[in-house]
């Protein structure tokens, strides 16, 4: 999970804001494409130091061609696939 700039969203009739990306994969064939799945979370702490979360938004995202092949290269592919995604979805990580 990553911070995020927050984003507005309207979720049920509110704008809450997420500030967190959070994100999985659930499928990568090791030769030319992978899948992630992503959400975008409100994170809070509490006065008790108990972290909450809710998610606000969900979604699925896949990386091929020489975004794929470009991601095998880098040292750290954990937070190069944060990068990725969230330059997919509009996102500033911070």
């Amino acid at each position: 999970m990553k911070q995020i700039q927050p984003v507005n969203i309207w979720i049920n009739g509110q704008i809450k804001q997420a500030n967190y990306l959070g994100m999985y994969s659930i499928n990568d064939d090791l030769s030319s494409v992978a899948t992630f799945y992503y959400q975008l979370l409100k994170v809070t702490t509490d006065q008790n130091n108990n972290t909450n979360s809710q998610q606000l938004s969900q979604g699925n995202l896949t990386m091929s061609g020489t975004d794929y092949e470009d991601w095998g290269d880098n040292d750290n592919i954990n937070q190069e696939a944060y990068v990725w995604a969230a330059n997919q979805l509009n996102l500033v990580l911070v």
